[in-house]
């Protein structure tokens, strides 16, 4: 899930493709005011190697599934694991079906067994990336550096146009800020210069990408405190001061994030 994109937000730019060395993106065909140009399907391969990373499956459509498939074969590739940055349909709703399809293990945090640990190396047919817990937009997302590329996969954590929604309740503002500095420390330390985004095209600023997102944290944060000094009474209302710019269709998703800001700032306004 996506937050509220800018009115002059356009669709249909970003086309996937070949993006690094080891990534290439698949582009679901599932474009929306909630999902940009739709979701990225990130498969990842070290060159020469025959096994592949698949990161976000997507949504249950048949055809995109077997255009990942495909795309993976054509590089004389097998897929040998799955790995979901957050549970949300749009990434995760085919994980059980790509699994029938691959015959390959999914990863994920808090799925019950084999979940992903903050820190751990994932090495898959000589690729290794560096698992980073990033909760927030929700409480099991995780983002990825892979060093090799001076790449960061960041799922709805940092988007590649407009900014994400904080899904209360599962999303949490303090979880969410403290990401943000944990990113801020990859891409700021040389680890990661471009951010490979899980909505939206590349961001090849990734530390000038991360510092706006905090900028722009601290810049709703602040309009949300203005609000409820002006005396707005419920969430609704907030969303109307503070979301005014944006479209009405995504005025729900911004609902969510009102929510976590006020929890945040102690005023569970409904």
């Amino acid at each position: 899930m996506m937050a509220p994109p800018a009115p002059s937000a356009v669709y249909g730019e970003w086309a996937g493709g070949q993006i690094t060395d080891r990534a290439l993106c698949v582009l679901c065909p599932n474009p929306s005011p909630m999902t940009l140009d739709g979701t990225n399907t990130w498969v990842l391969l070290e060159p020469g190697s025959s096994e592949a990373v698949v990161i976000d499956p997507g949504p249950l459509d048949e055809t995109h599934l077997q255009s990942v498939v495909d795309a993976v074969a054509q590089r004389g590739a097998r897929i040998a694991l799955t790995i979901l940055t957050h549970g949300h349909d749009d990434h995760a709703e085919s994980a059980d079906r790509f699994a029938e399809l691959t015959g390959a293990p999914t990863r994920a945090v808090g799925r019950g067994h084999d979940d992903l640990a903050d820190g751990e190396t994932v090495r898959v047919g000589g690729l290794e990336l560096r698992v980073v817990a990033t909760p927030g937009h929700t409480s099991d997302s995780v983002s990825f550096a892979l060093p090799a590329d001076g790449a960061l996969l960041t799922g709805d954590t940092i988007l590649g146009r407009g900014t994400t929604v904080v899904a209360h309740p599962d999303g949490e503002l303090a979880a969410y800020l403290s990401s943000l500095e944990r990113l801020r420390e990859v891409t700021g330390g040389g680890e990661a210069s471009m951010i490979l985004p899980g909505h939206g095209p590349t961001v090849h600023d990734a530390a000038g990408m991360v510092a706006f997102y905090r900028v722009h944290r601290s810049e709703r944060l602040e309009q949300v405190r203005q609000a409820l000094s002006d005396g707005a009474a419920s969430a609704d209302d907030v969303v109307q001061t503070v979301y005014a710019d944006v479209p009405r269709d995504v005025w729900p998703a911004a609902r969510l994030s009102v929510l976590a800001q006020l929890e945040y700032l102690g005023h569970p306004l409904h």
